[in-house]
């Protein structure tokens, strides 16, 4: 059973809409339906009406909200708790990170911030992007570090969310080398014989950055997908053994590519820190970090360094900052 089941069974019972729901948690409808019934079927019997509208609670439904309630306040509680003990600095900012900017970006902006501001305290948490977002708006985190591109909006309210550009990430199809030195496949493929694709889960938000992609090349891509994982180094790990071609970022793939391991299909350059598209088969996210503007940190301490981190970024990247706000 997970906290978030909770969480978001309790707004269920508040807004007694699947739908309304759905849009304050962050999360689509349909999954937001199928993590209510994984809860029931944890619980082990219904707690949704779902014969009637608006939605109502059954009475085990009635039973469990109350102790749903009582759950989520122990355990808000006990991480209360944890956080005050003495193991932990007192000023510690809270990070929630996708698993490839954590692996590639954070740990050299994170020191380009501490050369300003001396040595910090921090704590990652390297999740999916959705997860990521989710942690800020539910308060878990002091900041997000994500990816955005217009084909694939943050569902964030702009009048409490505020966000600044820290660098920008490309992203566009990978493949191994051969014996010779040239990719081991190429694209677009054809009918007769599509090019082994290495595809990302669709709920994966560099998945739905690659299916954007695909949908706005300039020819037909012919693809066989013969993988899928949601996370990039997996992809980078099977494209690296030869399996089929990789939609990568390039901070991702830029250590492989140097050392003539993989090529890019449509860079002139891949190696790089500024890449060139070639054949329309690569786009470029911007990398934001966000913040919830009125968001209390738990101390005094924690809320002053989490504001001078955000100044000092702000003024940074005041040009695009000043057309975010």
């Amino acid at each position: 059973m997970e906290l978030k089941w909770l969480e978001d069974f309790v707004s269920l019972a508040e807004t007694r809409s699947f739908s309304r729901s759905a849009a304050l948690r962050h999360v689509t409808q349909p999954a937001f339906s199928r993590r209510i019934q994984a809860l029931e079927a944890w619980v082990g019997t219904e707690l949704i009406d779902r014969s009637t509208f608006p939605t109502r609670l059954t009475q085990s439904g009635e039973v469990f909200h109350a102790q749903a309630l009582s759950i989520l306040s122990q355990a808000h509680e006990a991480r209360a708790l944890l956080r005050s003990q003495e193991g932990t600095p007192a000023a510690t900012i809270e990070f929630a990170v996708p698993h490839t900017l954590a692996l590639t970006f954070f740990p050299q902006w994170l020191l380009g911030i501490e050369a300003e501001l001396g040595r910090l305290h921090t704590r990652l948490r390297a999740l999916n992007v959705h997860d990521a977002v989710l942690m800020l708006v539910e308060g878990g985190v002091d900041l997000v570090m994500g990816y955005h591109h217009p084909g694939q909006p943050r569902p964030l309210d702009p009048a409490r969310y505020e966000s600044v550009v820290i660098g920008m990430e490309h992203v566009a199809p990978f493949s191994a080398l051969d014996a010779s030195g040239k990719p081991r496949f190429t694209l677009p493929g054809t009918p007769q014989a599509p090019t082994p694709y290495l595809s990302y889960t669709p709920n994966a938000y560099l998945g739905r950055m690659t299916q954007l992609l695909l949908s706005k090349a300039p020819e037909p891509i012919y693809l066989d997908k013969v993988y899928e994982t949601d996370m990039a180094e997996g992809l980078k790990a099977m494209a690296l053994a030869g399996h089929g071609v990789a939609f990568l970022p390039h901070s991702a793939a830029a250590d492989a590519v140097a050392s003539g391991r993989l090529a890019s299909l449509d860079y002139t350059d891949s190696g790089t820190a500024a890449p060139k598209p070639v054949g329309g088969l690569s786009l470029t996210m911007e990398i934001r970090l966000y913040r919830d503007k009125l968001a209390v940190p738990s101390d005094e301490s924690r809320r002053t360094l989490v504001d001078k981190l955000w100044r000092q970024v702000a003024a940074a990247h005041g040009e695009r900052y000043a057309e975010l706000t």
